[in-house]
């Protein structure tokens, strides 16, 4: 567009010019302006043809949204409950709208795909993020799959060349230099004129020729040429102690629920001491885990309850917070990923019921606990292993009510995948059931705390998790914690 209007305005313009007049004057001359003439059609041809091409490209895009957002506004929280759905909306919003603007403003492109499955673009980026992260080990995994993809066929923008050169290099600082070497050589293949390709690789055969003098061979050893699979590179230790027994207890594995244990596990109808409340209608009560005794009540919450929850706590929804261990100031942590909105029984009195409930059924006040907690954790959302209640003598929050009792904890959202509450200490695995809630004691009747009961939720794979919950404290429980809820010893 631009070269055929710079075009016509310099071919106008000649015929303006006083020194260009006398053109006119010459037959033989006007001719020239014939061909100009044709050469100016054809440019507009051009010029139409690439403009309804880029017109077609944001057609394409309009409708392909169009139909996205038909189907996600349907139902958002069930379109956003995919993993790759919710990520795809990000990478929108904050790349892809840019990249429509450009084609809008620029030149055509060739659209942009949306089905729920994540391109050799997406493992890219992601593999990318882990290794800004300094997190190899992931990167080494996206990147990976970003080069199995690409080699199966899959188109990408992204070029080969920089996939193996991260790939390599996190490949190397996870200690596999044979490996790390080879792939360099598939890169300086590639693109011979790679600007750190050649250094990095004479830096790993230094270091792997270093290597093998040290351990007495006399020649390099073969790469591995076996696709890097999960289990490949062992996943360096970090910050969190119990990182391997939690998340496998999150996908399901290794929790230790023997016959043994299950044997002394009940159910039973819960009355709250003959609480009026309950004793035409008992809550249904049931063993989760013997000891610590954790129980789960069914039939917590109404369907009706939970939307009044969920719609008063949306407008007050914000990053949650934990309490720094060294200052006791609250703050965002990225071990805590949910948004969370803490709610009053004046508030409605679906929560004031609520709190009652709560009361009844566990034969504790409520007058000296924290108010009502509602938190959404999205696709990702999880709070890694943390205690309930606070280990900090000096806390001055423990001066007046105590310390964090009992945690009474309602679901409100089914699960598709992910989403457990775990207990790594004991293995235990409690699951999201909708309408539910569990309760366990964070303390020991002598006041201690119970270690045991560290405690996790789990990533959310996909689907949306909803949950509230109750901390009950210490004060005005002297003479209330029944004998049946209690630790066993």
């Amino acid at each position: 567009m631009a070269t055929f209007l710079v075009f016509t305005l310099l071919t106008l313009s000649s015929f303006s010019s006083p020194t260009q007049a006398e053109i006119f004057t010459s037959i033989g001359q006007m001719t020239d302006l014939i061909f100009t003439e044709r050469e100016l059609v054809q440019s507009l041809k051009e010029y139409i043809e690439a403009e309804e091409m880029k017109l077609e490209a944001v057609k394409s895009w309009a409708n392909k949204l169009d139909m996205l957002t038909r189907v996600s506004t349907l139902d958002p929280e069930g379109f956003l409950a995919h993993p790759v759905n919710a990520y795809k909306l990000m990478k929108r919003l904050n790349t892809e709208w840019s990249e429509l603007e450009s084609l809008v403003l620029q030149d055509p492109s060739d659209g942009v795909r949306y089905n729920a499955e994540l391109t050799v673009d997406d493992c890219f980026d992601m593999g990318k993020l882990a290794y800004n992260e300094n997190d190899y080990y992931h990167s080494v995994l996206w990147m990976q799959q970003a080069l199995r993809q690409m080699d199966s066929g899959e188109d990408a923008k992204t070029p080969k060349a920089d996939i193996l050169d991260y790939l390599s290099y996190s490949v190397y600082q996870m200690g596999d230099l044979p490996r790390a070497i080879e792939l360099t050589r598939r890169l300086v293949a590639i693109d011979p004129s790679h600007q750190r390709a050649g250094a990095n690789l004479h830096y790993f055969e230094r270091l792997l020729s270093k290597e093998l003098r040290d351990r007495g061979q006399g020649q390099q050893e073969p790469a591995d040429e076996k696709p890097i699979q999960l289990d490949t590179y062992e996943r360096p230790k970090d910050y969190l102690p119990e990182r391997e027994v939690y998340e496998a207890l999150c996908r399901g594995e290794g929790v230790k629920m023997t016959e043994k244990r299950r044997s002394r596990l009940f159910c039973r109808y819960q009355d709250g001491s003959r609480s009026p409340r309950l004793l035409l209608k008992p809550m249904k009560e049931e063993d989760e885990w013997d000891s610590p005794h954790i129980v789960r009540f069914l039939e917590a919450l109404s369907d009706e309850e939970i939307e009044k929850i969920k719609e008063l706590a949306k407008p007050k929804l914000a990053r949650a917070t934990v309490r720094d261990p060294k200052t006791g100031v609250l703050t965002v942590a990225n071990y805590r990923v949910s948004k969370s909105a803490w709610l009053e029984g004046e508030d409605d009195p679906v929560i004031a019921r609520v709190n009652q409930r709560i009361e009844d059924v566990t034969g504790l006040t409520v007058d000296t606990a924290e108010l009502l907690q509602v938190a959404n954790y999205g696709v990702g959302g999880q709070y890694e292993p943390h205690y309930d209640f606070s280990r900090r003598p000096f806390d001055s929050n423990l001066k007046v009510d105590g310390n964090r009792l009992a945690t009474y904890l309602n679901y409100m959202s089914d699960v598709e995948a992910g989403g457990a509450t775990v207990f790594p200490d004991f293995g235990a695995a409690i699951w999201p059931r909708k309408g539910t809630a569990v309760f366990w004691y964070n303390l020991f009747k002598s006041g201690e705390g119970d270690y045991r009961t560290r405690h996790a939720a789990c990533p959310v794979l996909v689907g949306s998790k909803w949950v509230s919950n109750k901390w009950i404290h210490e004060r005005g429980q002297e003479f209330r914690r029944p004998c049946g809820l209690t630790e066993v010893d």
